[in-house]
């Protein structure tokens, strides 16, 4: 299956709803962390402003829920809590013109597709047939690892798994991986079947348990500590293979958001939940394609970090996000939240990686 982007197309600026409509307002903050009275809020789509007559500009790095700041001629998408007093904040909650703002919802076309009025099996499920997804998706893959930004967030699950963590070490190796966004969890575990095989003090091949293996991430996690930090442990011959070790072995950026129920935790997950989110944010805003899996918490966060679209080499074009769980619940929610266009496959993820490797020419094999 061959992949294409689909084209953008902007907004009709001749059309008289916006050939006549209003230069927005821009009002100062009051206070650092608080928007004047009336401002903006940001949703996931395109939203181009009109800073005077005719010239209607699109922030190339946008977010839901956050405010539009006017950075001279440009405009800035900016969370409430980086608000400085007196940044000249977009005020108006119209959306169609009419307040000097326009929120883009059908640039890559309408949702709807021909179908019958009422049919079975509409929304996804656990009896969904996702053949034509993973088709679809080895498709987009193949493009973006040359011609975009891979972003993936991953659960702990994906290295609980001797086949997964080959699986997604393999992805790494080939190019299919250009960020990753994980807890402090996936990392500890990794490390753990690096240096003993286990997870959680299982076997990550026979699912036995090792006897007082509920030390080993402990011991990961001290033993990392002493030596100052994951690249360390790499340097020092103590973690020889493995997803963390593929990561520094190409170059690809990772974070580690860090939780209340961190064990230890390593030196490079970050404590602080805004500083995490901060470092997420400077990822997903070059993400053209997010990839989730197994990992509620940032699957969901990371959905409110991204935006419908993205300005690659000055191209507007679509954010591609698939949502990888075996629960309903994770899909659900994000639509809820305003990720509409995140897309479910449910099933579990050794099952899910271990596919995609073989698909895109994986053997599913480190060596």
């Amino acid at each position: 299956m061959d992949f294409t982007l689909p084209a953008y197309r902007e907004p009709d600026f001749s059309a008289p709803t916006l050939r006549d409509a209003p230069v927005a307002r821009f009002e100062p903050a009051p206070a650092n962390g608080v928007a004047p009275a009336n401002y903006h809020a940001t949703s996931i789509f395109p939203e181009y402003i009109q800073l005077s007559p005719g010239n209607w500009v699109l922030p190339t790095h946008s977010r839901m829920d956050c405010v539009v700041v006017r950075e001279g001629e440009a405009v800035a998408v900016r969370e409430f809590r980086n608000l400085r007093r007196g940044d000249a904040v977009a005020v108006g909650r119209g959306e169609n013109g009419e307040d000097g703002i326009f929120v883009h919802t059908e640039g890559f076309g309408a949702a709807g597709e021909d179908a019958e009025k009422f049919s079975f099996r509409r929304s996804v499920s656990r009896e969904t047939a996702f053949s034509v997804d993973y088709d679809e998706l080895y498709a987009l893959l193949r493009h973006e690892r040359d011609h975009g930004r891979i972003v993936w967030v991953l659960g702990p699950a994906v290295v609980f798994d001797f086949d997964a963590r080959r699986a997604m070490v393999g992805l790494i190796r080939r190019g299919f991986v250009h960020a990753v966004l994980a807890g402090n969890a996936l990392a500890v575990h990794d490390l753990e079947g690096s240096m003993f095989g286990s997870a959680l003090g299982q076997d990550i091949y026979h699912r036995r348990g090792r006897r007082l293996g509920h030390y080993n991430h402990l011991d990961v996690i001290n033993a990392v500590r002493g030596l100052g930090s994951i690249e360390g442990a790499i340097a020092a011959g103590l973690v020889t293979d493995g997803v963390m070790h593929a990561l520094h072995a190409k170059g690809v950026p990772y974070v580690l958001a860090g939780s209340i129920r961190d064990d230890g935790p390593l030196p490079e997950t970050i404590a602080g939940s805004y500083e995490a989110q901060a470092r997420m944010r400077a990822v997903t805003a070059e993400a053209t394609t997010v990839i989730a899996l197994a990992t509620q918490l940032h699957s969901i966060a990371t959905g409110n970090l991204s935006p419908s679209y993205a300005v690659w080499q000055g191209r507007v074009r679509p954010v591609y996000f698939y949502c990888v769980d075996m629960s309903d619940f994770v899909t659900t929610k994000l639509a809820n939240r305003g990720s509409l266009g995140a897309r479910g496959v449910l099933t579990n993820v050794q099952d899910f990686l271990v596919t995609v490797d073989r698909g895109l020419g994986g053997e599913c094999r480190e060596g």
